[in-house]
């Protein structure tokens, strides 16, 4: 879940200009830890009066990254998504606000997943235990996450710094960091949007699991352990590959139809009344 965390952010934060890449990436680590104050208490008030309501819940959030990474792929394959939205131009500041609640909003989801694993672990403990585990753990995930970001992004700045150093394998490295950013950050992108939709097919493959019923969860466990056992010692790389492929899946087809009801509905919105 961190390293969805990590390029779903850094593939977010890549648009902004150079000079605003880090106050971007600081203002979003600060939406974080209020994300995670509202959910640290909100975790631990589920756990002890509703726990029955802290899987749906974390299902609608599934169903959201599902959403999230659909439309991106309606907007590479130029078919919608949120190139159906008005692009901002001219408007660097507008479009800065945009970025960060975006971001903001998808971590959000995110770290509700996070919060609920640390909580899973400590559930037999204390409330005070509890809730101890859970600040340490948002703290240090928010920490990792946005420093690893803000590095990410500004090491083509980085690598124009060393290019400029008189020592030539240095020299070389800079180049080399310049040249290799644009494609990091594509492979970024591309990681980002598979990540909303694994991640999010996942929780709600697992959720529904939880509920009491046995499809889709089952038959894509059976299948990840028969194809896997036939490949022998890579069975646990292959088992895993299967699983997060099939609930990709799963995370494409919910989020295409959940995406398909948003734009229809919007475009009836739009129409004007007769």
């Amino acid at each position: 879940v961190l390293g969805d965390d990590l390029a779903l952010n850094a593939q977010q934060v890549s648009g902004v200009r150079a000079a605003r890449e880090i106050p971007v990436v600081w203002a979003v680590a600060v939406g974080s830890l209020k994300n995670k104050a509202i959910l640290v208490p909100a975790a631990l008030a589920i756990s002890a009066f509703f726990p029955a309501a802290i899987t749906p819940l974390l299902m609608c959030g599934g169903a959201y990254l599902c959403f999230e990474g659909a439309e991106k792929l309606m907007e590479a394959f130029g078919h919608g998504g949120h190139a159906d939205a008005a692009p901002v131009v001219g408007d660097p500041a507008t479009l800065e606000k945009t970025t960060v609640a975006g971001a903001v909003r998808t971590d959000l989801i995110l770290s509700a997943e996070i919060m609920a694993i640390a909580l899973a672990d400590v559930s037999a403990q204390p409330i005070l235990t509890q809730a101890a585990v859970l600040a340490v753990v948002g703290i240090a995930m928010t920490v990792a996450v946005y420093g690893a970001v803000g590095l990410i992004v500004k090491m083509d700045d980085i690598g124009l710094h060393l290019a400029e150093r008189p020592n030539g394998g240095v020299r070389a490295l800079g180049r080399g960091l310049v040249k290799g950013m644009p494609v990091v950050m594509d492979a970024l992108s591309a990681i980002g949007t598979a990540a909303m939709l694994w991640v999010g097919g996942g929780i709600l493959v697992h959720g529904t699991h939880k509920l009491g019923l046995h499809w889709p969860a089952e038959p894509l466990e059976h299948l990840a352990h028969a194809v896997g056992a036939a490949t022998g010692p890579l069975h646990g790389i292959v088992s895993w590959f299967v699983t997060a492929l099939g609930s990709a899946i799963i995370g494409v087809i919910v989020g295409g139809l959940i995406a398909v009801l948003v734009h229809q509905l919007g475009r009836l919105r739009a129409k004007p009344a007769h």
